[in-house]
C-alpha cells in the first residue's frame, strides 16, 4: 500500500465525535464571560432568523465570511444559542489544531490547509459530519481573513462539491461583521440569508453551486452592512449582552456628575438591543 492510500484510509477512518456534554458545558460558560469581557454585544438582525425546524432530521451547513480571529468563537457560540439541540463541527489548521488539543474535543477537526491532500481530508471528514443528521457544520469558505467590505476572495470549491455531492443538507449563508457603535467595547452583528436546500437542486453543477453559493453570502453581508450603516439597534435583537460603560475612570466621573445632578446613572451610552 502506498503512502497516499495509507493517507486515504486515515482520512476515510476518522469519525466526528461530538463533545462530552459536561465539557461542552464548561467551555460555554467560559465562552460567555470571555465574549461579555470584549464585546457590548452579540446581536442578530431581526429580518434574519433561521428557523432550524425546516431542518428537521438532517443536517445544517453554516457557512460564513471570514472577518476576524473571533469568528470561530462567536461561531460556537452562536450554534450552543440558536442551535442547542445541533453538534457543532468546523474545520480548522491542523497545525493550529495540534498546539490547541483542546479544541478537538468541542468539534474542530483538523485539514491540512493549502494542499491536495488537505482538500481531500477536508471533503472526506466533511461528509462524515453530514452524516449526522443533527449536525451543524460551519465554514469559512473565503479561507482568508477578509475585511467584510471586501467581497473580491473567491470561495474555495470544497463547500460547492460538499453541496453537490450532498443532497441532506440545508445550507445557510450568515454575515458577521464588528463595529463599535456608542460604547467603548465593539459589537459583533450576524445575519443569516435565506438557506438553499440541497434536495431541491440535484441538477446543479459544481459550477452553479459555487456562483449561487457566491452571490447568497454576498447578497448576506451587503444586507447586514446596510443595517449596520444605520445604526439602529431595533433592528437586532440581543444574543449576548456584554460590558457597557465607557471604562472604570470615566464612568467614575460620570457616577459623580449623575449623583450631584440628582439623576440616575445609565452605565449604557446608546442602544438598548432587546
Amino acid at each position: 500500500m502506498t503512502s497516499s492510500e495509507q493517507r486515504r484510509n486515515r482520512a476515510s477512518d476518522w469519525q466526528p465525535k461530538p463533545p462530552a456534554k459536561w465539557f461542552y458545558a464548561g467551555f460555554q460558560t467560559f465562552l460567555k464571560r470571555f465574549l461579555r469581557k470584549n464585546f457590548h454585544g452579540v446581536v442578530l438582525a431581526k429580518d434574519s432568523s433561521l428557523d432550524v425546524s425546516l431542518a428537521a432530521g438532517r443536517p445544517i451547513i453554516i457557512y460564513v465570511n471570514h472577518p476576524s480571529w473571533w469568528d470561530p468563537l462567536i461561531a460556537h457560540f452562536l450554534n450552543q444559542r440558536l442551535f442547542p439541540e445541533r453538534d457543532f463541527f468546523a474545520p480548522i489548521d491542523a497545525e493550529a489544531l495540534a498546539k490547541y488539543r483542546v479544541f478537538a474535543r468541542l468539534g474542530f477537526f483538523g485539514v491540512q490547509l493549502s494542499s491536495t491532500s488537505g482538500t481531500a481530508q477536508f471533503l472526506s471528514r466533511s461528509a462524515a459530519v453530514l452524516e449526522r443528521s443533527n449536525a451543524a457544520l460551519w465554514l469559512t469558505p473565503e479561507g482568508r481573513f477578509a475585511d467584510s467590505r471586501d467581497r473580491t476572495a473567491e470561495l474555495m470549491p470544497g463547500l460547492a462539491h460538499l453541496c453537490r455531492k450532498h443532497d441532506s443538507p440545508l445550507v445557510v449563508p450568515m454575515a458577521m461583521e464588528y463595529a463599535f457603535w456608542n460604547e467603548r467595547l465593539p459589537m459583533c452583528f450576524a445575519a443569516f440569508g435565506k438557506f438553499i436546500d440541497c434536495q431541491q437542486h440535484p441538477d446543479w453543477d459544481k459550477a452553479t453551486w459555487h456562483q449561487n453559493l457566491t452571490t447568497a453570502l454576498r447578497g448576506t453581508q451587503q444586507h447586514l452592512e446596510s443595517l449596520v450603516i444605520q445604526r439602529c439597534d431595533t433592528n437586532f435583537q440581543s444574543v449576548l449582552q456584554g460590558d457597557v460603560g465607557g471604562g472604570a475612570v470615566y464612568d467614575s466621573f460620570r457616577r459623580v456628575k449623575a449623583m450631584l445632578t440628582g439623576k440616575q446613572f445609565e452605565g449604557q451610552h446608546g442602544e438598548h438591543f432587546q
